[in-house]
């Protein structure tokens, strides 16, 4: 059974930052893909950002260069910064391994103007 617990988010003014953390447990395949999604009100959830098991990274164009994704084995982390209010979305840790999704249960991040 793979769990994945997430923390961090919260409430912050645009320009300011924040740190998401997300750790896997269970069995896991070695090769996987971790990675960060975010949901907005009335809009599709949308990759943030990815880092494969080997290091390689994905980011969206939207948060290029204010967001790092970091991981240490199956500890993942996303640095926030330069928030915008359009970042204000739920955010999930993401688990893709063997050909399967796994989830996190979401944590809200909003971003005030």
């Amino acid at each position: 059974q793979v769990q994945l617990v997430e923390s961090g988010g919260g409430l912050v003014q645009a320009g300011g930052s924040l740190r998401l953390s997300c750790t896997a447990s269970g069995s896991i395949f070695r090769t996987n893909t971790m990675g960060w999604y975010r949901q907005a009100p009335g809009k599709q959830r949308e990759l943030v950002a990815s880092v494969t098991s080997a290091g390689s990274t994905n980011y969206a164009d939207s948060v290029k260069g204010r967001f790092t994704i970091a991981r240490d084995n199956n500890k993942m982390s996303l640095q926030m910064n330069s928030l915008k209010p359009e970042d204000t979305a739920v955010y999930y840790c993401n688990l893709y391994v063997v050909m399967r999704d796994y989830w996190g249960q979401g944590t809200q991040v909003t971003v005030s103007s």
